[in-house]
């Protein structure tokens, strides 16, 4: 079993359209069965509830990753119940035209933000868990920003979340979230989680992964797509579960 590398915070996403694309449609089959659907959640008010943007090319729900995730955290709380919420955004790999791919993101920003505001309102004593896998990691780390980075407009992009929001959310989980370096070759900005979700935000990159390693070219390779099956979810699980 790969060892899985811990970063306190960075950010990373976007590939070249054809290489992303490839590699991640290649799990879709399997994606499809891991994905949770939003039905999931057990009742109105769970005692966990995770949302989840998926990556480049799966299916609508929460992914291969996301769904490991999902079942290792639900045996790791004990007999609690655990809702899901995928992130409702396209996760397109139509990288070539930078403002429309842009737009998908912040599609996704903009869905899961709401997401965290509507639970921390209707269901208070709900804890969640932000996460997301390889692009998905970009929307839901941009979601902890405590600004808008700098050559953003400010009103093409979704206001930070108010402060008070942050005591709801309990963990942020990232797999995979492409490096600063990685997002330079599309014009994005690094992703900067928020002081407030800082201390609470765990980043995991596999050895050898072309995304989140680094590298400032190239597509995904192998390390970067097996974060299902390499004991990433299910110690993801075992951040969120401790902090629940």
């Amino acid at each position: 079993m790969a060892q899985v590398r811990q970063t306190p915070n960075k950010t990373r996403h976007q590939a070249a359209r054809k290489p992303l694309g490839a590699a991640v449609v290649a799990l879709a089959a399997w994606a499809a069965v891991g994905a949770v659907p939003p039905a999931a959640a057990a009742q109105p008010c769970p005692d966990v509830e995770v949302i989840f943007a998926r990556g480049t090319g799966e299916p609508p729900g929460v992914g291969g990753t996301g769904g490991a995730f999902v079942d290792a955290l639900r045996a790791q709380v004990g007999g609690r119940s655990v809702g899901v919420y995928p992130v409702n955004y396209p996760a397109g790999d139509n990288f070539a035209d930078r403002t429309v791919f842009a737009s998908t993101v912040v599609d996704g920003i903009r869905d899961a933000g709401t997401r965290v505001q509507t639970m921390a309102a209707s269901c208070p004593d709900t804890r969640l868990v932000l996460g997301g896998y390889s692009q998905g990691a970009v929307v839901a780390g941009f979601v902890t920003s405590a600004e808008v980075p700098a050559g953003v407009p400010a009103e093409s992009v979704p206001a930070p979340l108010p402060a008070e929001v942050a005591d709801h959310v309990a963990a942020v989980v990232l797999f995979a979230t492409p490096s600063a370096e990685f997002l330079r070759q599309f014009a994005a900005p690094a992703v900067v989680i928020g002081p407030r979700y800082a201390d609470k935000t765990l980043q995991l990159c596999a050895p050898g992964d072309s995304i989140c390693s680094g590298a400032a070219g190239g597509g995904p390779n192998p390390a970067h797509v097996f974060y299902t099956f390499n004991g990433a979810a299910t110690e993801g699980a075992a951040y969120a579960a401790a902090r629940v």
